[in-house]
């Protein structure tokens, strides 16, 4: 995919994630239904991805690597528990906000890359799919199934 349809593919699948939790109280929003997770810890990894990958998509954009000297992004269960324990005091409206900020600047982030950057098998897309669109369509159909649970 080229930039525009990646850029758009995230926003539309981003959208379709806030959809999914719009309106949901506390209460739903809390209660553990996926592993040890609630909806709020689903919302406060991908948040702390999105971070994560903001610094990525910026150092690529200077012409660096994606990966600071060091890092190691590879146990992915150590990192989502980190994001989920370091959101864990506060509200659900308090995640789903800084879930909307991480969001645009990912998506600023992503926008600032040149063109070139954008394609079949290059980073950008590969961050874009795994911690954007594809990383929010892997957690809907929980957060659907589970909301329509809720209602009944």
């Amino acid at each position: 995919m080229d930039k525009k349809s990646t850029l758009d593919e995230t926003q539309q699948a981003f959208t379709k994630l806030l959809a999914a939790v719009d309106g949901l109280d506390e209460g739903v929003m809390t209660r553990t239904f996926y592993g040890d997770w609630s909806i709020k810890d689903i919302l406060a990894h991908i948040a702390g991805w999105q971070r994560t990958m903001t610094g990525a998509l910026e150092r690529m954009a200077r012409g660096e690597k994606p990966t600071p000297e060091g890092v190691d992004y590879s146990d992915a269960d150590a990192w989502n528990a980190g994001f989920v324990a370091a959101m864990a005091p506060q509200s659900a409206p308090t995640v789903v906000a800084g879930l909307k900020q991480s969001f645009a600047n990912y998506l600023r982030a992503a926008a600032a890359l040149p063109e070139d950057r954008f394609g079949d098998g290059k980073t950008a897309n590969r961050l874009l799919e795994t911690s954007g669109y594809g990383h929010y369509r892997e957690h809907l159909p929980a957060i659907e199934a589970y909301r329509a649970k809720a209602a009944a």
